[in-house]
């Protein structure tokens, strides 16, 4: 089923809908506006139908049918959020959303305490509506119109939303799209594509041109695939900008581990490994269709960690495009390889004011912060804490780790190179360490660098979440 996305005013989501959910805590949804709301009949029961969910900590639904009109629907968020939340409620509204019924066309009006709450409402509902399926038969297609109701009774930007939601679903669908399709010679040509509409430069650095150009992680982690690894810049350089802001994006289309095969259970999901430069290619064709005014540049690192005749080795020694040598002692620790890379270049070649990076990094973020949390390392005590200020008002929810490059330096020390890819010893501050590796590649860099490690935020279970579109964008407009 093929879902379109639409952002609209309430009266005129409401019209022709065979489905209508109201999503909202409790209070907001027994006030005067959603009653106002209310399908012909659906007045007499609201109340008791409200009062009898239980949301818990995830929030829940119930709902009926009204004789000769559509199904109605309630989504109670959960009254409980800690400090480390999003007070929107994002995730839960999320699943709520997704219980709409597969068919005909819904309406779902998201009451809000405020309106800077529906960016982050708006973007949950949205992408609790999947973009990509290969299930033979699903070529059906509805409308979902979402809309808000806002108690402070400000004005709530919908185009904005809209533009950062498609953002988002764009990056989740790309996580979602299995490397036959997405691989790396197609996410090149999906980025020609999106330059050539937004109007943007772009350059491409591909196969053994990267190797010629110094970039040795890209291509050494690269190189035993059927199709060759890329960097991939994009610039949008409008005039009067007097910023650069260059966002990196880790794109490993596929992750084998490498000749340190990752196991049968292990290996299944590793297609998301691109989740990093989903997030970039989608924040950048949100930021720039919203009207960025900085100088913004998008570099895809992208390559398979393939195995073959080629691959890379445990014990070979790799220069990366910062000058420095890396022992190679786990050919599943790739990631920072083509991340240092891609710092480096743009340190070297684009000066950024600030730098950010993306990528699904380790393993270990998961046990720090979870499934919803990414994880931040950042040289900087306002941009660390503007970005976790940022995330609760997005819904992508940031929390940071020690930025500590002294304790985590001595961890990839190498008899034979400057540095070796992977930790000594894995019990310190894995995330951490893995953050201060990219750092190393940085030179002498002194602007403002936030790392952040979207494992477990990238996916929801078996789908990917555009986890990243949002708070980039977001993040722009505070800087």
């Amino acid at each position: 089923m093929h879902t379109d996305i639409v952002f609209d005013e309430a009266k005129a989501a409401l019209e022709g809908a065979a489905t209508v959910m109201f999503i909202g805590r409790r209070d907001r949804l027994l006030g005067d506006d959603v009653q106002a709301l209310l399908p012909d009949g659906a007045a007499a029961v609201w109340d008791a139908m409200i009062d009898a969910i239980k949301p818990g900590d995830a929030g829940a639904t119930a709902g009926t049918f009204l004789p000769g009109g559509p199904r109605v629907m309630a989504g109670v968020l959960p009254e409980a959020c800690s400090r480390h939340n999003t007070p929107t409620r994002a995730h839960s509204l999320g699943n709520l959303a997704a219980k709409a019924p597969g068919s005909g066309d819904v309406a779902i009006i998201i009451a809000v305490e405020q309106a800077d709450y529906a960016l982050a409402s708006g973007v949950a509902a949205a992408r609790a509506f999947p973009a990509f399926s290969r299930k033979t038969g699903d070529d059906g297609r509805r409308r979902v119109r979402i809309a808000f109701s806002a108690d402070d009774g400000k004005p709530v930007d919908l185009e904005r939303i809209r533009i950062i939601a498609e953002g988002a679903r764009m990056a989740a669908r790309l996580v979602d799209t299995p490397t036959n399709e997405l691989h790396t010679d197609a996410f090149v040509e999906l980025a020609r594509e999106t330059a050539a509409t937004l109007d943007a430069d772009i350059s491409v650095l591909q196969g053994e041109a990267l190797a010629h150009a110094g970039l040795g992680g890209l291509w050494g982690v690269g190189k035993a695939a059927n199709r060759p690894p890329a960097l991939v810049v994009l610039t949008h350089n409008p005039a009067g900008a007097e910023k650069t802001v260059v966002w990196v994006g880790k794109g490993i289309v596929y992750d084998t581990g490498g000749l340190s095969l990752k196991s049968k259970t292990g290996m299944p999901g590793m297609k998301g490994d691109m989740g990093g430069a989903a997030a970039v290619i989608g924040g950048f064709a949100a930021a720039v269709r919203a009207g960025c005014k900085h100088r913004l540049v998008a570099i895809l690192c992208l390559a398979e960690n393939a195995i073959g005749p080629r691959a890379l080795r445990n014990d070979d020694i790799i220069t990366l495009y910062s000058g420095k040598t890396v022992e190679i002692n786990n050919t599943d620790a790739e990631g920072r390889l083509v991340v240092g890379d891609g710092v480096a270049w743009a340190v070297r070649h684009h000066a950024p004011d600030v730098l950010v990076d993306l990528a699904t990094l380790t393993g270990a973020q998961l046990v720090a912060t979870g499934h919803r949390h990414a994880a931040s390392v950042c040289n900087d005590d306002d941009l660390e804490a503007t970005a976790v200020a940022v995330g609760k008002l997005c819904g992508d929810l940031v929390h940071p780790l020690p930025y500590v490059p002294e304790f985590y330096r001595k961890e990839f020390k190498s008899p034979v190179a400057d540095l070796k890819n992977s930790v000594k010893d894995r019990m310190n501050a894995q995330s951490s360490c893995a953050a201060q590796f990219i750092a190393e590649h940085l030179g002498d860099y002194q602007n403002l660098w936030l790392h952040l490690d979207i494992a477990g935020a990238s996916g929801n279970g078996e789908r990917g979440t555009g986890y990243g579109v949002a708070l980039l964008v977001e993040l722009l407009d505070r800087l």
